[in-house]
């Protein structure tokens, strides 16, 4: 029988890489931002993306959960470094996800040849500043704002859980933007707070953003190759 795989991701961005190399996609009409099914490797992707933060993402899981009863459960999307060896676009496969209520194990896929680093991640229930990444340095190799929640529902119920993730931003880059607070009242982030905080200081902030779309697609394109790469 065809494996049914769950991916959990905070924005549509996140899955582009892996969409690029899937069959048949098509849409879901489920109650979140977004989903997405489709086929690679002989397995039935179901991707959902429905915000960044604990209580999105585990909304969107244990509606998935209830919805589909797949075979695992797979975090994946962007983390910051923690880790100085970690540059944009390199893969992070958790071996322990931890947030401050917890800690949970996540099964390692089979790759294929494919370079990653593995180990310990950080969730936090805010984007990390520079401040943030070194007084976590250390204690982990990266660090997201999901990857717990989803680990913890997947547990609840019984299903295996992985993490994988591709580094957006350096252990030593910070942000000019203070992305908490461009947030809507769902808890997302907003285009047009983003937007309008930027042309506020231009000179500065909308380097930023052309330097992190830059970064997102170089981390969205390595995490589709990978997961192209594996089994779960």
């Amino acid at each position: 029988m065809k494996r049914k795989l769950l991916l959990v991701a905070a924005e549509p961005r996140e899955f582009r890489g892996i969409l690029r190399r899937s069959n048949a996609p098509q849409g879901l009409q489920w109650p979140v931002w977004f989903a997405r099914r489709a086929e690679l490797n002989g397995a039935t992707l179901l991707m959902v993306a429905n915000g960044p933060g604990a209580k999105l993402a585990g909304d969107a899981v244990e509606f998935a959960l209830y919805e589909s009863r797949p075979d695992a459960v797979i975090s994946v999307g962007f983390c910051g470094a923690l880790d100085p060896a970690l540059k944009p676009g390199d893969i992070v496969v958790a071996t322990e996800v931890a947030a401050g209520d917890g800690a949970w194990k996540a099964v390692p896929p089979v790759v294929s040849g494919r370079r990653f680093h593995s180990g310990r991640v950080l969730t936090l229930d805010r984007v990390a500043s520079l401040r943030d990444k070194q007084k976590l340095a250390g204690s982990a190799s990266a660090v997201e704002m999901e990857a717990a929640a989803v680990a913890e529902r997947a547990a609840r119920l019984g299903v295996p859980f992985s993490s994988v993730r591709a580094v957006m931003d350096g252990a030593g880059q910070d942000f000019f933007l203070d992305f908490n607070k461009l947030r809507d009242p769902g808890g997302r982030f907003s285009r047009i707070l983003i937007l309008k905080a930027a042309l506020a200081q231009p000179r500065r902030a909308l380097p930023e953003l052309v330097r992190l779309e830059r970064q997102g697609r170089i981390a969205a394109r390595a995490l589709g190759e990978f997961i192209a790469d594996c089994r779960f």
